[in-house]
């Protein structure tokens, strides 16, 4: 729902031509990328689907890992679930494309609330990522990060006044038919939307 949140946030600024989705191993990932078609498709923009070789790296949160475990993201069990450095390596990728494709900017989706638990979320992270991305590249592509200092509440709240098909995105790490309602990434999403006061279109376990 962030990134989802984003690019309409982004399309009710700038002209948008590509998202960006990327197939790393992880349990969801095939859940994300039927969730992603039907997104591009609602946005009318194009889909780029890049595959990671992300199975050597240790995380819970890929098919070569452990169990997902359930709880708040606060809980300890949940850094199980970090990919190392994978905002990092998508990000680069992104900006490769971005240049490419002759963009003036790249979008993230990052919010306040990630920065407990992963370390490519946070701000300091992301301003370190911004000023990388503009060195290295001739046009200066700039690195947006539009949630990097509100929590996934306002982000419900921010989705629902923009029109976020939220029905359409996923967010359980788990994979299954459903979303599990009972991983960190579920619990998170459910908190938002009752928060938000928002009406919450997801169907759970």
């Amino acid at each position: 729902m962030d990134s989802t949140t984003a690019l309409a946030w982004a399309k009710s600024k700038f002209h948008v031509e590509d998202v960006i989705h990327f197939q790393y191993g992880s349990k969801h990932n095939l859940k994300e990328l039927q969730s992603v078609e039907k997104i591009a498709a609602h946005y009318g923009v194009n889909l780029n689907v890049i595959h990671l070789p992300f199975e050597s790296f240790q995380s819970n949160l890929l098919k070569s890992g452990g169990e997902i475990p359930d709880g708040h993201y606060a809980d300890e069990s949940m850094k199980k679930t970090v990919v190392p450095f994978r905002n990092g390596i998508m990000l680069s990728f992104a900006t490769g494309f971005a240049e490419s494709k002759g963009a003036s900017a790249i979008i993230l989706g990052n919010h306040f609330g990630d920065h407990a638990i992963y370390p490519d979320c946070r701000a300091d992270f992301a301003e370190a990522m911004r000023s990388a991305i503009a060195l290295g590249t001739y046009a200066k592509i700039e690195m947006l990060s539009p949630f990097q200092t509100i929590d996934k509440t306002a982000i419900a709240k921010i989705g629902h006044e923009l029109g976020v098909p939220f029905e359409l995105t996923w967010t359980c790490y788990k994979g299954k038919d459903k979303h599990c309602g009972t991983c960190g990434s579920c619990t998170e999403r459910k908190e938002a939307f009752q928060l938000a006061g928002v009406k919450d279109p997801t169907e759970y376990e």
